[in-house]
């Protein structure tokens, strides 16, 4: 995949972020953020100006899809849409117009769009399911049927903060390794795995928690929903791992899996901002949150590294099925 047909793809998934007009002034300035971000990876020099173009409207989905002529390169790109337009939740009706205009002009039929828009319809919904679970802090990868926060409540502060702290490591390394997987849809299940993580860091510390709370703290930390699963996307995308197979539903691990896993990071940093948050009786301010997060964000990409080859293991493990189980809690 050439230069020219990544940004390509990476303009039909901006314009998917974009297609309900429903994203909020901060969730743009964290796609913005990103956009800035991405630009300096190798290849993408000119996603800032794609972002901006996208946003005031001088792009279309007919120029961007007819530099597409690969069948796989197409199907890629409504996977990428489809995962993108359901990464907040379920799909509006301006969505599925734009999902339905985007399969015309890419010349999809059902055979190709079904499938996409099944997975991660069904990825949007384990994310919607994911926090009210009694099993949510049961570490991820960890095969034990007994919910580790029984244990918590029962245990010492200091075991407490030692189970606490390998939970989320297991999250962050589970997580890692689902951005290391060659399919369009894996990262989805990032958000579902890291509203779980926060959910049963609450309740540890004795706080029910509902879906708008835990997604307004992602959101906080500038932890957006939509703007981190394009965040995925466009590394994976731009460090080729997506290119290795033709189309994003592949099956096998991508040769470059040997990358670092960004997805560790993050979600190492929100649980340990999370951790301090719930134990502290949600007193931070915003502004001390935001200054946590980025405070730990540095040494959690520097653990990332350390982790890695468990993260690269832990994703020639994986598969769908074993996916949506562990975000069920099953």
């Amino acid at each position: 995949m050439n230069q020219e047909q990544q940004q390509a793809i990476l303009t039909i998934a901006l314009l998917a972020a974009f297609a309900d007009g429903a994203n909020t002034d901060q969730e743009r300035e964290q796609i913005h953020r990103l956009a800035e971000s991405l630009g300096g990876e190798p290849g993408a020099n000119e996603l800032p100006g794609i972002y901006q173009q996208v946003i005031l409207g001088r792009v279309t989905l007919d120029e961007a899809t007819e530099r597409l002529t690969e069948p796989g390169h197409r199907q890629l790109a409504y996977e990428m849409a489809a995962c993108v337009c359901d990464a907040d939740g379920r799909m509006t009706a301006p969505e599925k117009q734009f999902l339905t205009e985007l399969a015309q002009a890419l010349k999809l039929d059902n055979k190709v769009t079904g499938p996409a828009n099944d997975m991660a319809e069904a990825m949007a919904g384990l994310a919607d399911d994911a926090a009210p679970l009694t099993s949510a802090l049961t570490p991820a990868g960890i095969q034990s049927p007994e919910p580790v926060a029984r244990h918590v409540m029962a245990a010492t502060p200091r075991i407490a903060d030692a189970e606490l702290d390998q939970s989320i490591l297991n999250y962050a390394i589970l997580n890692g390794a689902l951005e290391l997987l060659p399919q369009s849809w894996s990262s989805m299940a990032i958000i579902p795995l890291q509203i779980k993580m926060v959910y049963g860091i609450g309740k540890t510390h004795g706080y029910e928690l509902d879906q708008g709370h835990i997604r307004e703290l992602l959101s906080t930390l500038g932890v957006g929903l939509t703007s981190q699963y394009l965040e995925q996307f466009g590394r994976k995308l731009l460090g080729g791992l997506l290119g290795k197979v033709a189309g994003g539903l592949g099956k096998q691990l991508g040769q470059s899996a040997t990358g670092v896993a960004f997805s560790f990071a993050t979600t190492y940093a929100l649980g340990q901002v999370a951790k301090r948050y719930y134990a502290g009786g949600r007193q931070m301010s915003v502004a001390l949150l935001q200054d946590s997060f980025k405070n730990l964000l540095g040494p959690a990409k520097e653990m990332q590294t350390r982790y890695l080859p468990q993260i690269q293991q832990r994703a020639g493990n994986l598969d769908a099925a074993q996916i949506m189980t562990m975000i069920r809690g099953a």
